[in-house]
């Protein structure tokens, strides 16, 4: 397939062991190392994982969607506008809207060009996550399937959305940021339900610690980018991969 659709048309085997979170910086660093492609440019994201997404298999057709009410249906929408109007909806009432859907969220802004609130919700469901991992009991069989479908998320669509969320580092690190932020002022409900074990009775403080880690990665992500070498360093080798071809196109 042409013209960057099927840039990243790839799917993750369920065999992969236990979920360890790693910085974007780290993804960041893995993509610009991976072996040149065709510098064509990525328009969408082509992906697949089950049961939750499949991406549609020709330009212009929908996708599959299968997150749950309410947003599931709107979000296999091929219309931009529809797209804007599920954002806006979890925006308005966030409480208990799944990672999952939130990565859903940020492949559909993408496919549309909406690139920028594409990384911010891609950032936002990948906190979100990691703060309800943190809470829960490791290994509990109710996250099983989300973890597994996180993992896959970030594995197949984390290095276009980060090839794109690096082609301006300030631009990147504003978005970090700001989905930090949103994070941490909207906290996902799920991890107060007494159905989730938890790994402590204080719930409430056990979340605090999880975004000051949140935090403090974020931290070390903006250091090793305020170090010149670094810049320079991670410039080059995207220079190298033709990252700014394919996922800096205007």
């Amino acid at each position: 397939m042409a013209n960057g659709f099927s840039e990243g048309w790839r799917r993750v085997r369920s065999a992969a062991a236990g979920f360890v979170w790693l910085l974007a910086v780290s993804a960041a660093v893995m993509l610009v190392s991976a072996p040149a492609l065709a510098a064509e440019p990525v328009k969408t994201v082509g992906i697949y994982v089950d049961p939750f997404y499949r991406s549609a298999t020709t330009p212009g057709a929908a996708p599959q969607v299968a997150t749950g009410k309410p947003h599931a249906e709107l979000l296999a929408s091929t219309r931009r506008e529809d797209i804007l109007t599920v954002r806006d909806r979890i925006m308005a009432s966030p409480k208990v809207v799944t990672p999952m859907t939130l990565m859903v969220l940020a492949i559909r802004l993408y496919d549309v060009g909406l690139r920028d609130d594409a990384v911010l919700w891609f950032y936002i469901a990948k906190d979100r996550h990691v703060t309800l991992t943190d809470v829960a009991v490791a290994g509990t069989p109710l996250l099983a399937q989300a973890d597994q479908a996180m993992r896959d998320f970030s594995t197949l669509a984390g290095p276009i959305l980060n090839g794109y969320a690096f082609c301006d580092l300030a631009n990147q690190r504003a978005l970090r940021a700001k989905a930090l932020a949103w994070v941490e002022s909207n906290p996902y409900e799920v991890i107060f339900m007494e159905r989730l074990p938890a790994r402590s009775a204080d719930r409430a403080a056990a979340l605090a610690q999880s975004i000051r880690a949140v935090k403090s990665n974020a931290e070390k992500e903006r250091a090793y980018f305020d170090d010149p070498k670094n810049a320079a360093s991670f410039a080059e080798a995207r220079n190298k991969n033709e990252a700014d071809a394919k996922y800096c196109w205007k």
